[in-house]
């Protein structure tokens, strides 16, 4: 704890909307990515995730910690990988970070929450969110595994249209964005802004990437709502 607020760490954090969502509901948030990110909001580790975890928990430095969220590359299992690309022969060779994250912070023996798109990442989807739950301008559902922990799933609603673009040569209107790409009707970098609730950062790519801060503002008040009634 500090102050009022419990601590959280964000690995493979990107830009920070994750970590945003949390600071929200009530964490001082620290973060850890491979690459500079001098747009993310909180206080910022950068080198390599699982060693920096891995080190926290030999130390026993990981214990200033209440939970841990970690959002791994894994193109092995994305939607796009083994889709589009498989089959128009695209891409390469990715490596799946999921199992080794899991690994080690199965040996924290701290709460934690692992964060996937769809596709056939090795991960159980104890919560998938998506952006028409919290009335966003995006869809972008995520999944999301957690351990040591459980809260009940919403309801998914039903989507109020199309994601603006194109698809297969024919152009479509709708109440949302795709906040990935470029061209073809895509959102600019102000529409992804504003639809998914990100103000900190202009940079295409790390708001491609990023998770809605919505999402993991409710991950995180449910967590602090199922910690209270354990403790209670």
């Amino acid at each position: 704890m500090t102050g009022n607020r419990p601590r959280l760490l964000d690995l493979f954090s990107c830009a920070g909307g994750a970590g945003w969502g949390y600071h929200l509901a009530g964490f001082q948030v620290d973060g850890c990515d491979t690459a500079a990110r001098p747009n993310y909001p909180f206080a910022y580790h950068r080198g390599d995730a699982l060693e920096y975890l891995d080190r926290l928990t030999t130390t026993g430095d990981i214990h200033q910690y209440m939970l841990l969220h970690a959002s791994p590359p894994c193109q092995a299992g994305c939607a796009l990988t083994i889709g589009t690309n498989t089959s128009q022969g695209w891409g390469g060779t990715h490596q799946d970070l999921v199992t080794a994250t899991r690994r080690l912070l199965d040996a924290t023996g701290l709460p934690y929450v692992i964060e996937q798109p769809n596709g056939r990442a090795p991960i159980r989807k104890d919560l998938t969110l998506c952006g028409e739950m919290f009335g966003l301008g995006v869809i972008r559902h995520r999944n999301f595994e957690l351990g040591r922990w459980n809260t009940p799933t919403p309801a998914h609603r039903r989507h109020r249209g199309y994601v603006r673009g194109y698809r297969h040569g024919i152009y479509r209107d709708g109440p949302y964005v795709a906040a990935y790409g470029e061209g073809g009707g895509k959102a600019t970098v102000p529409e992804m802004q504003q639809a998914m609730g990100i103000n900190w950062t202009d940079v295409h790519e790390e708001l491609t990437e990023a998770i809605p801060p919505a999402y993991t503002r409710w991950i995180g008040t449910a967590f602090s709502t199922a910690r209270q009634e354990v403790l209670v």
